[in-house]
């Protein structure tokens, strides 16, 4: 025998449903990927560079903020040192976050593609970004020394200088562990 759903419940119910839906219809692709269209795709230039520099400041945030919170400042405070209290978990988080960095910093560098004068100040960066490819798994295995930790945080520097020179300021803003992983 069912029993009758309150009205209420079933109007809530609909709300969510609709309003997920609208949101992931209007969503398009990744910010990795440069020819994807939806109907959030900018159709006209300064909206395009607006958003180019939006994305470019997002992407360059969360790496810079990944990169201090889980690699420069635990390195620095000795958390990767053998015996320190917590290091393999310190070592894992440090890995990941060298890996989500790498991650954003490909797609800041595509997002400002976007953008003439953000694109002319990023272009040179893109062989030391490359270079940090395989850091977070150097991370993560605990073979990374001071000199990779130093790279991780000069490419960090480069970025945000990039993007300050051409009008994008880039804050760091911590990802969640969530974020990290996924």
């Amino acid at each position: 025998m069912l029993r009758p759903v309150p009205v209420r419940r079933g109007v809530v119910a609909l709300f969510l449903s609709c309003a997920l839906l609208l949101t992931t219809a209007s969503c398009g692709g990744g910010d990795d990927e440069p020819g994807a269209s939806g109907s959030a795709t900018p159709t006209g230039t300064a909206e395009r560079q607006k958003l180019a520099k939006t994305r470019f400041v997002a992407n360059a945030g969360l790496a810079a903020g990944a990169t201090y919170q889980w690699i420069v400042k635990p390195y620095r405070e000795g958390k990767f040192k053998k015996g320190a209290d917590g290091q393999k978990f310190a070592l894992v988080k440090a890995g990941l976050a060298g890996a989500f960095a790498y991650n954003r910093l490909k797609a800041a560098v595509n997002n400002a593609k976007g953008d003439e004068l953000l694109s002319k100040a990023v272009a040179p960066l893109s062989a030391g970004i490359d270079s940090l490819k395989d850091l977070g798994t150097k991370l993560r295995k605990g073979e990374a020394s001071e000199a990779d930790v130093g790279a991780f945080e000069n490419v960090i520097t480069s970025v945000k200088d990039a993007g300050r020179s051409a009008g994008a300021e880039v804050k760091d803003k911590v990802p969640t562990t969530a974020q990290l992983g996924g």
